[in-house]
């Protein structure tokens, strides 16, 4: 047998991050001309994937003086119960806050990154999606640009409970329209809109 045969080819089981962002003012500035769009990018998984304003400083880098000079970090790891390629994200920026699935990240502070999760700092939004491989060594990023905000295509963190602005207490959302109605005004927000 061909020694070429019995190798396993890392190509064939790499985790993917697939990065789906969105900037209101996307087309008329050239924001993402330095990001490989369309295309997956092999990265090191012991090297921390950065992204910010800072094409030396790091792996990606989006054209706008807005953006901290290192934005975010996303830090590849292992556990001994799962040979699932895990994240961490972390917030690089001293200047804005960083929010993951609504869960604000201060300067330097860092949690695991869930496998659907939508980012947002500024004015950009960024749903990363992580494909599952059983690479050690090396992941994959693949960076595609969104025409409408992920936050509106996703109902990703929408909770059980709905606060009604009037009264501060709570109703089911699977709660029948004219239950609804009947309790008053409720805060109007994106959780309302991914219902239906």
């Amino acid at each position: 047998m061909n020694v070429s045969q019995t190798i396993e080819t890392e190509e064939d089981l790499l985790t993917c991050l697939q990065i789906k962002l969105y900037h209101p003012q996307q087309n008329c500035r050239g924001l993402w001309g330095m990001l490989p769009l369309g295309k997956r990018s092999k990265h090191s998984a012991d090297d921390p994937l950065r992204l910010g304003r800072d094409s030396q400083a790091c792996a990606y880098a989006l054209v706008d003086p807005r953006v901290s000079r290192k934005q975010l970090a996303l830090q590849a790891y292992r556990t001994a119960q799962s040979p699932d390629m895990l994240f961490t994200i972390q917030n690089l920026s001293q200047r804005g806050m960083l929010s993951v699935n609504s869960s604000a990240l201060g300067y330097l502070e860092r949690m695991d990154l869930p496998d659907k999760a939508l980012i947002r700092f500024g004015e950009y939004e960024m749903l990363i999606v992580r494909e599952s491989g059983e690479a050690k060594g090396s992941f994959e990023v693949e960076f595609e640009v969104l025409g409408v905000p992920p936050s509106r295509e996703t109902c990703m963190c929408v909770p059980t409970m709905a606060p009604v602005m009037d009264t501060g207490s709570c109703v089911k959302i699977d709660s029948n329209p004219a239950e609804l109605t009947a309790l008053g005004p409720l805060e109007m927000d994106e959780t309302l809109l991914c219902q239906s």
